[in-house]
C-alpha cells in the first residue's frame, strides 16, 4: 500500500480476499473436487443421497456463490480502479511539475547561451582592437 492510499475497510479487505481466492487455480481445483465428490456421493448411493440427479441443490449453491462472488469482485475492481485513477492523477501532477522544471532549465540554458554569445562577441571585438593596435 502506498502512503497516499487510505486504510482498507473490512468489506474492502474481504472483497479483495474473495477476488484473490476465487481468481486462483487452487480454488478452481478445489471446486472441481467438491463437484466430483458431491456427484459421486449422490449417484453411487454410498451415503443417503441428499441431492439426487440433476443436482438441483448444488445448482442453487453455485447460483448463490456466483451472485455473491460477482458482487464482491466488482467491489474489489471498483476500488482498484479508483486507486489507478488516483495514481494517474498523481503521475499527471508530477509530469506537469517535471515539464515546468524542464522549461525552466531550457530557459536558463538559452540565457547562458546568449550570455556566452555576447562574451564571445566582446572577445572578438577586443581581439580585433588588439590587432589594430599592433599595426
Amino acid at each position: 500500500m502506498d502512503t497516499f492510499d487510505p486504510p482498507l475497510t473490512l468489506g474492502q479487505r474481504a472483497a479483495d480476499w474473495v477476488t484473490d481466492t476465487v481468481g486462483s487455480w487452487s480454488f478452481v481445483l478445489f471446486q472441481t473436487i467438491v463437484v466430483i465428490v458431491w456427484a459421486l456421493l449422490n449417484i453411487t448411493h454410498l451415503v443417503r443421497p441428499w441431492d439426487p440427479y440433476p443436482f438441483i441443490f448444488m445448482n442453487l449453491i453455485f447460483s448463490l456463490q456466483a451472485a455473491y462472488t460477482a458482487s464482491l469482485v466488482m467491489i474489489s475492481q471498483n476500488r482498484q480502479d479508483e486507486m489507478v485513477r488516483r495514481v494517474a492523477r498523481h503521475n499527471y501532477a508530477l509530469d506537469i511539475k517535471a515539464e515546468e522544471e524542464v522549461r525552466a532549465i531550457i530557459a536558463s540554458l538559452e540565457s547562458h547561451d546568449r550570455l556566452l554569445c555576447d562574451v564571445h562577441q566582446d572577445l572578438m571585438e577586443i581581439k580585433a582592437e588588439c590587432r589594430a593596435m599592433r599595426r
